[in-house]
């Protein structure tokens, strides 16, 4: 009998295939109207999302005849496979189903003989949770060693014939802590590689990042099914758009192939719950989503931290032992030239701003422009440069000579040295003739390569989007005495690095609404191993007046989010810093909403 329906792979083996018999077609379009993200890929065939495709399965009830429906065999285990895990998620989450596979007791004993890295009690507790999972969320702050305790996972996963090798989506600013730790704790038993368009079937552990992961994916498709796989996305709110976004949809796609999903993010909601889903969806795929809008229904966060708390683990700053960290506001005011062109600038977008509000893309420049005109006027004639990540770029500002405006930009730099230059100058000074080095944060590489000529005495180490021998300027840091001073953007070194050991001192020119990257950032330099009487500062500088303090407004609102459905009061302590006398873009709805208040109450005065 010739099938009215097949299901299977379709030739990337990423999406489920539908093909209809001729007489069926009506009901393949109807039942494709089910599934929003599903397409027409020829006249009788169709292709959903895997992930999609499992969370709405019960669509197929509706199918006229039930009989003929033929499945391929691989797609049909990996859809047995995954409704399963969905059930035990439903089974973890009623409490049914807690029991550990391996105990914090054990750890050490499951582990692979060559094993050789130490582990604290809380890393044992984290990677026990995980190993019982199966599939999990390590949201651990960041310092906490999330690395570790995700190999440690899998060498006993691997010991026990779950999973032979370990695909690891990340930022390549991480490449180094993967291959630092592996040599670490599994020397001479992990062949790692970076993915380079090629993926030898050799190694054990494959480093991709991001960005390629959508132009590869044949590839890496072909490597994840050769053998049983642990994937794991490190840093994984990177994907937090989801099937919408290109890197959510490329994990999303991969996730299902892979025996073990894991993900390891400290800032897994930095917007609030929408970025939850993303994450918890590529982990159990098909009921993940619905597991966060039920936990998070009617916005009791308090119950939706304990709802879903069985489904990961979390080290928290507090359990790392380690010294508070000092938060302090500068705030800065704008000399008589700089406020002119600040309120200029703002005069000039009000209007355009408030006609546009629709434009989320046109407000977001405007921003940035606000962002710059609060530091330093001269990065808006200057622009970003191509360095920039596509988040922060906006041209430069095109005046017209016998615009009032255009003056004032050409007096500004023959009379004034912008106030936030000259605290980060006086912070470094000081900080520098008691021997302590500063990290230095500023979100634009024009203020970076500015500063960097500022603070040439303190013989600055610069690190950008393009700097060439970026593994030389960190180690310059690290080890020349003469080197007080590192300038970057969190854009480029806010994750997969650690600083702690030689520096202890932090300042924030400005900051923009991502919360996530602003948390990942500070914890460069407050990390796991710190000295017990080690003194963490860090200053962030704000012009008075300006969009700054949006900004901090609402980095607050959404820390104290984060925060309480983490059920983790350091995260929430974060947001609003103390205030301290002057010594001398991530946009959401809410910012935005945020930003339109700002500019009437500008109107008004």
């Amino acid at each position: 009998m010739q099938p009215s329906l097949f299901i299977g792979f379709d030739l990337t083996r990423t999406q489920a295939k539908l093909v209809a018999a001729s007489e069926f077609r009506e009901d393949l379009a109807r039942l494709l109207a089910r599934f929003p993200s599903g397409q027409m890929t020829e006249r009788l065939a169709a292709a959903i999302p895997v992930d999609e495709f499992v969370g709405n399965l019960e669509s197929l009830a509706a199918w006229p005849a039930p009989e003929s429906v033929v499945w391929e065999e691989s797609f049909r285990a990996l859809v047995t496979a995954m409704l399963a895990d969905a059930e035990r998620s439903e089974r973890l989450l009623a409490g049914e189903d807690d029991e550990l596979v391996v105990h914090d007791s054990d750890v050490a004993d499951a582990l692979e003989t060559e094993w050789s890295g130490d582990l604290t009690p809380f890393q044992r507790r984290d990677v026990a949770k995980l190993v019982s999972l199966g599939h999990g969320a390590n949201f651990s702050v960041p310092g906490a060693g999330k690395t570790r305790v995700t190999l440690a996972a899998f060498s006993i996963l691997r010991r026990r014939g779950e999973v032979v090798r370990l695909l690891v989506v990340c930022p390549k600013s991480a490449y180094e802590a993967w291959r630092e730790e592996g040599e670490k704790c599994l020397a001479g038993t992990l062949e790692i590689q970076i993915f380079d368009g090629k993926a030898s079937l050799s190694a054990d552990v494959l480093l991709v990042n991001y960005e390629r992961l959508d132009r590869s994916l044949g590839t890496i498709t072909d490597w994840l099914e050769a053998l049983p796989t642990m994937m794991v996305l490190d840093e994984a709110h990177r994907m937090k758009l989801g099937a919408a976004g290109v890197y959510g949809a490329a994990c999303m796609a991969l996730g299902p192939l892979s025996k073990v999903r894991m993900i390891l993010t400290g800032t897994p909601a930095p917007n609030g719950p929408k970025d939850l889903e993303s994450l918890f969806a590529f982990v159990w795929p098909g009921r993940g989503k619905r597991v966060v809008n039920e936990a998070i229904d009617g916005g009791n966060l308090v119950y939706a931290s304990r709802a879903l708390k069985p489904l990961y683990t979390r080290t928290t700053k507090q359990e790392l032992g380690l010294p508070p960290v000092s938060l302090v506001t500068r705030t800065v005011d704008l000399p008589p030239l700089h406020r002119e062109i600040y309120d200029a600038i703002m005069g000039r977008f009000t209007d355009r701003a408030a006609r546009s509000r629709s434009d989320f893309d046109a407000i977001g420049r405007t921003v940035l422009r606000l962002i710059m005109a609060a530091t330093s006027p001269a990065l808006l004639a200057e622009g970003a440069t191509r360095y920039e990540p596509l988040s922060l770029r906006v041209p430069p500002l095109e005046i017209p000579p016998h615009d009032p405006l255009h003056s004032l930009l050409a007096s500004l730099s023959a009379y004034e040295l912008p106030p936030k230059y000259q605290e980060v100058l006086a912070i470094v000074q000081e900080n520098a003739a008691r021997g302590r080095k500063t990290l230095v944060w500023a979100s634009f590489v024009r203020s970076l390569t500015t500063l960097g000529v500022l603070l040439e005495d303190f013989r600055p180490a610069v690190v950008h989007g393009g700097t060439a021998d970026r593994d030389e300027q960190i180690e310059a840091f690290r080890n020349d005495p003469a080197c007080a001073v590192l300038i970057s953007n969190p854009a480029t070194l806010g994750e997969g690095i650690s600083l702690h050991q030689v520096c202890h001192d932090a300042v924030y020119v400005d900051r923009d609404f991502q919360a996530g990257r602003f948390l990942q950032s500070l914890d460069r330099i407050h990390r796991l191993g710190l000295a017990p009487n080690t003194q963490t500062r860090v200053t962030v500088l704000a012009s008075r007046g300006t969009v700054d303090e949006v900004v901090a407004k609402r980095l607050n609102e959404k820390l104290e989010f984060m925060g309480k459905l983490l059920d983790d009061s350091s995260v929430q302590q974060l947001g609003d810093p103390y205030e301290e006398p002057s010594a001398v873009a991530g946009m959401d709805n809410a910012d935005l909403k945020a930003l339109l208040a700002h500019i009437r109450q500008h109107r008004i005065s």
